[in-house]
């Protein structure tokens, strides 16, 4: 089984996209685009970063990486990346309304999935085999799986505070 990487560039309060994204503006017209020139500005200063991201074999993201639709979803919409995906694997978009799979050029495909994130969890871990699973963003989406849970809680006085979101302990993991 591989691991589970998470790859989110955040500012340092931990912001990774700004509000109000949309078309227009997919990481909001204030903070987001400034994030990530590191990725699309200077791709060429980025290969071997873009390249780790880009070799896991399952992804998960949340709906508004996917794309600025809230609501009902905008069937016509097929992701920020055109006709094909940089993931060329299978994608697991948590959400809260159901849609059915999205087949792309070059081996995406995106699975929307409305159980939870241990059940994308799962889903990704399955379908990566012995490969890795990246969860590709946002930050709301890697928060969920930080979140110590019964299981993943060393039982320390952070991880049994309402508001811990990690535990720098070794016992603790998200995977």
């Amino acid at each position: 089984m591989g691991i589970v990487t998470a790859d989110i560039a955040v500012s340092l309060d931990l912001v990774g996209a700004g509000r109000d994204q949309s078309l227009e503006h997919p990481f909001g017209p204030h903070v987001g685009h400034r994030l990530y020139t590191w990725m699309f500005e200077h791709a060429e200063d980025s290969e071997a970063e873009i390249a780790g991201i880009l070799q896991a074999r399952a992804y998960i993201m949340g709906r508004h990486m996917f794309g600025p639709d809230r609501g009902d979803w905008d069937l016509d919409w097929q992701g920020w990346w055109g006709e094909e995906p940089p993931y060329h694997a299978p994608v697991f978009v948590l959400c809260s309304r159901p849609r059915e799979p999205l087949v792309m050029a070059g081996g995406t495909t995106f699975h929307f999935v409305t159980d939870g994130p241990e059940s994308a969890l799962a889903q990704a871990r399955e379908a990566a085999g012995d490969g890795d699973v990246s969860i590709a963003g946002g930050v709301s989406t890697l928060n969920a799986y930080l979140r110590p849970t019964p299981s993943t809680s060393c039982g320390c006085t952070w991880c049994r505070s309402p508001s811990a979101r990690a535990c720098g302990s070794s016992t603790a993991s998200a995977t």
